[in-house]
C-alpha cells in the first residue's frame, strides 16, 4: 500500500459521522459531561433539541438510551472509555439483554491516551465488552475509518461499542478504498505469504511501518486491519491461517480478552496456528507521553519487526 497521509483522530470521525446521521430523525446523540472531547458536541451544536447532556451519569445515560431505542429512536451515546466500564450493568442488563439497539462509543481509550494516566487508561474494554451476547464491538483504526463504520451502525440490528482514540493517526484508507469497509468484515491493507499481521485502532499504521521494513529484509507481510473484534471475520482468519506460517495480533489493550485473544480462541479450535500476542500485559498503565507509554509496554516498530521475524 502508499504510505499513509497524514489524518485526524478517530474520535473526529465518530462526531463527523454523527453530524452526516443528522438528516435521520431517529438519530439522538447522548453525552455524559464529555462532548467536547468525545466530539459529539458536534451534533449539539447542529441539533441541540436531539441532544440529551446527561452530566456525570454514565449508567443513567446508557438506561435513558435504552429507553429511546425501545421508542424506535436510534441512540448514540458517548462518554471516555474508562468511564462506560462504570455502566457495565446497565448495558448488560438494560440494553444487551432485552435486545435494544444502542450504540456506545468510549473515546479516549487504550495507553496511547497517554498524561491523562492510569486511571483514565482503559486497556479492557474490548474484553468487558465481548463478554456480552450479541454485543458488536470496534476499534476502527482512523478518522476516515471511523467515519464510515459510525455511519453504517444506523442500520446496524445489534447493540454495540466502538472504542475512539484521543490522537491524531495517519490515514490508512482515502475516499474510495473507505467505502468498502463494512462491519464484521477485516480489511486487507497488504497482501502477503509468509507473515500476517492483524492488528486493530493507532497499532494499524505501525504495523504497515514494520511491513514495509521487513519486506526490504525479503519477509512478504500480511496486513490485516480488523477493525471489528466482535463479530471475528473468522472467513478471513482461516484464509491467513493457510497461507501464511504464522500471525502475530497487535493491539492498544490488555492481551487478555482482546483482539489476540479473541482470534486465539477461534484458531485453538478451528485450526491451531503459532500466533504471537502483543499488547499490554498483566499491568497498569502510568502518565507520560503517548509514544513513550507504548514503548514502555513493547507497542512499537521494532518489536512488531522482531516478533514476526521469530515466528
Amino acid at each position: 500500500m502508499s504510505a499513509p497521509s497524514l489524518g485526524g483522530a478517530s474520535r473526529d470521525g465518530y462526531g463527523a459521522a454523527l453530524l452526516e446521521l443528522a438528516d435521520d430523525s431517529r438519530v439522538v446523540v447522548l453525552e455524559a459531561d464529555l462532548g467536547k472531547s468525545t466530539k459529539s458536541c458536534l451534533f449539539r451544536a447542529e441539533h441541540p433539541e436531539r441532544t440529551i447532556s446527561m452530566g456525570i451519569a454514565e449508567q443513567n445515560m446508557v438506561s435513558v438510551a435504552a429507553g429511546l431505542a425501545s421508542c424506535g429512536k436510534v441512540p448514540f451515546a458517548s462518554t471516555f472509555a474508562i468511564f462506560s466500564e462504570r455502566a457495565f450493568e446497565q448495558v448488560r442488563n438494560g440494553v444487551a439483554r432485552p435486545g435494544l439497539v444502542v450504540h456506545l462509543c468510549g473515546s479516549h481509550g487504550g495507553i496511547h491516551t497517554g498524561t491523562d494516566g492510569s486511571s483514565a487508561q482503559s486497556i479492557e474494554d474490548l474484553a468487558i465488552y465481548r463478554t456480552i451476547p450479541r454485543m458488536t464491538v470496534m476499534h476502527p483504526c482512523d478518522d476516515i475509518s471511523t467515519n464510515e463504520l459510525t455511519k453504517q451502525l444506523l442500520d446496524h440490528e445489534s447493540p454495540s461499542y466502538t472504542r475512539t482514540a484521543r490522537n491524531k493517526t495517519p490515514r490508512m484508507y482515502d475516499d474510495d478504498s473507505v467505502k468498502n469497509l463494512r462491519i464484521g468484515k477485516g480489511s486487507v491493507l497488504r497482501e502477503g505469504s509468509d507473515v500476517a499481521i492483524i492488528a486493530c485502532g493507532v497499532m494499524v499504521h505501525k504495523a504497515v511501518i514494520a511491513a514495509n521494513n521487513l519486506s526490504e529484509e525479503g519477509i512478504d507481510v500480511c496486513i490485516v486491519d480488523m477493525h471489528t473484534i466482535k463479530p471475528l471475520d473468522t472467513n478471513l482468519i482461516d484464509k491467513i491461517s493457510t497461507t501464511c506460517r504464522g500471525i502475530v495480533t497487535v493491539e492498544d489493550h490488555s492481551v487478555i480478552g482482546g483482539l489476540g485473544s479473541s482470534i486465539s480462541e477461534y484458531l485453538s479450535g478451528s485450526n491451531p496456528t503459532k500466533i504471537t500476542r502483543m499488547g499490554v500485559e498483566d499491568r497498569f498503565g502510568e502518565s507520560g507521553g503517548s509514544e513513550e507509554l507504548l514503548d514502555l509496554v513493547g507497542l512499537t516498530v521494532e518489536r512488531i519487526e522482531d516478533a514476526c521475524r521469530n515466528l
